[in-house]
């Protein structure tokens, strides 16, 4: 079987919240192949810790290419420690030229609490703007829903868990199983 041939896994929905002195990245743990739930209870979003300097990432693809990436990117945390935009910037670089890295399927949001970012394969590194990231296929559901959200005086993980639930109501390939990770200034 080629790989076209081969149905695609669905499913994540990711989303980073900034709102005050903290920063939440929330993933939801549906992964579907085709049209099949194949497991509800995925942890996407994962605290990295090099050297002692706390970053949140949360992925949305194919997870083997996904912890690809995370092994990569705490590699270029360990070089440039408290840099998160340059380990950023450098990671993006390699996925996009590294004919290996470019084979790879999937997105990150990124944050170290005062910064935050969506990285691509296509050399993004990008800081949204309202201090919203979200990345999936769920991903532009969450983002509306936060976006209307964050002028309320609910705090960025509340907006985080119902801007999911609301794009778990919408999207097929995201639940309701929630992993929330929170990370200051």
């Amino acid at each position: 079987m080629s790989k076209s041939d081969f149905p695609g896994w669905h499913g994540t929905t990711i989303i980073g919240v900034r709102k005050g002195d903290e920063v939440v990245v929330a993933g939801d743990g549906q992964v579907s192949l085709g049209q099949t739930v194949i497991k509800g209870s995925a942890r996407k979003v994962r605290r990295l810790s090099p050297g002692g300097y706390d970053v949140v990432c949360g992925f949305a693809g194919s997870t083997a290419d996904a912890f690809t990436l995370l092994e990569r990117l705490e590699s270029k945390l360990e070089a440039t420690p408290g840099q998160l935009q340059r380990a950023s910037v450098e990671l993006a670089k390699d996925w996009r030229t590294d004919k290996y890295l470019q084979k790879l399927e999937a997105m990150l949001i990124v944050t170290d609490g005062a910064e935050l970012y969506i990285i691509t394969g296509a050399g993004d590194v990008l800081e949204p703007e309202h201090g919203i990231a979200a990345i999936g296929s769920g991903g532009n559901y969450a983002l509306a829903a936060a976006r209307g959200l964050s002028e309320t005086d609910l705090s960025a993980e509340e907006i985080a868990r119902k801007a999911m639930a609301i794009a778990a109501d919408i999207c097929v390939y995201t639940n309701g199983n929630l992993t929330v990770e929170r990370i200051g200034k």
